[in-house]
């Protein structure tokens, strides 16, 4: 809680809030704007943004219990929305292979004793995938499996080994400044597109999915995301042009994607929200969608480029 990246995180987003709540006072108590949905998502961020600082602030360990419980919380819903908690086996192997990934990215490597082992973490969709389809043989079942087998597959490489990506960024040595960009850029990237979307927005971005969305909140989110990396390069200062870029278009494109995603998921389930948690938000996994894509995309284009050590 030392770091001087911590610190600065901890003035910018103290200080976004307030700003916030002074222009929502303003707009609801001088303009008379009826903005009670709004007031109720900018409480909500009073809940999660003390959570997200505590937990990354706590240190490696701490970090990951954190990615861990929310990917355990996300399935949860994903599972009760989809019915997929109605087959126990499925759903707890789920369980059980979100926690093994937890594990894998808490324990050091064998052979290097470095934090995180890497390698298995990577193969684990492989091995899940196996036990998985093991399932029906043993139940010595065919009919209606398919669908049950799709839904477990998914639910553990999106919610599981996916978003887990976030927790494995804890293993590296700029794990703060990395952890708490993705997820005030996204959450930005997210607020941007909505504000966008609201002054300008005409065309429809995806009318059968989500047909709030436009075209010119989605391109105002991309610019602005665009720009975040620069604003905020005290970061990573090992950055170069080329991971500014790349960092903007991973969170601009990567975070619309996850809730698009999402997006379609619950279109096709027939529901609003996956859950009702967090006041003015849905659920866990309204909430974290967007960095389930942002999170493995930058974790790679840093060890590509940086390594991991």
């Amino acid at each position: 809680m030392r770091d001087p990246i911590f610190l600065r995180y901890l003035t910018i987003i103290g200080g976004v809030l307030l700003a916030a709540g002074l222009i929502l006072t303003f707009v609801t108590f001088v303009l008379r704007k009826r903005v009670a949905s709004i007031w109720a998502t900018y409480r909500g961020w009073w809940i999660m943004a003390p959570l997200v600082v505590v937990f990354i602030g706590l240190g490696r360990q701490a970090t990951i219990v954190g990615v861990t419980l929310l990917a355990l919380m996300g399935f949860r819903e994903f599972a009760r929305a989809t019915g997929l908690s109605r087959d126990r086996t499925m759903s707890g192997l789920v369980y059980a292979g979100i926690l093994a990934l937890g594990t894998l990215t808490l324990v050091e490597q064998p052979r290097t004793g470095l934090p995180g082992w890497y390698g298995l973490y990577m193969a684990a969709p492989a091995y899940f995938v196996a036990i998985v389809l093991l399932v029906p043989i043993l139940r010595n079942r065919a009919r209606g499996q398919l669908q049950t087998v799709a839904l477990t597959i998914l639910s553990f490489i999106y919610l599981g080994w996916m978003f887990g990506h976030l927790g494995f960024l804890a293993n590296t040595p700029h794990s703060i400044g990395y952890l708490l960009f993705v997820v005030f850029a996204v959450e930005v990237n997210d607020v941007a597109a909505f504000t966008f979307g609201k002054m300008f927005g005409r065309r429809p971005l995806r009318s059968e999915i989500s047909p709030n969305k436009t075209v010119e909140g989605s391109l105002g989110a991309l610019a602005v995301s665009m720009l975040l990396p620069w604003l905020l390069q005290f970061s990573f200062p090992h950055f170069g042009t080329r991971d500014l870029l790349l960092t903007g278009l991973i969170v601009g494109v990567g975070g619309q994607l996850g809730d698009l995603a999402i997006s379609f998921i619950k279109r096709d389930l027939g529901t609003k929200d996956m859950g009702t948690l967090l006041p003015g938000h849905g659920g866990i996994l309204d909430r974290i969608d967007s960095l389930i894509f942002v999170a493995p995309l930058l974790f790679h284009m840093i060890r590509w480029f940086h390594g991991l050590r």
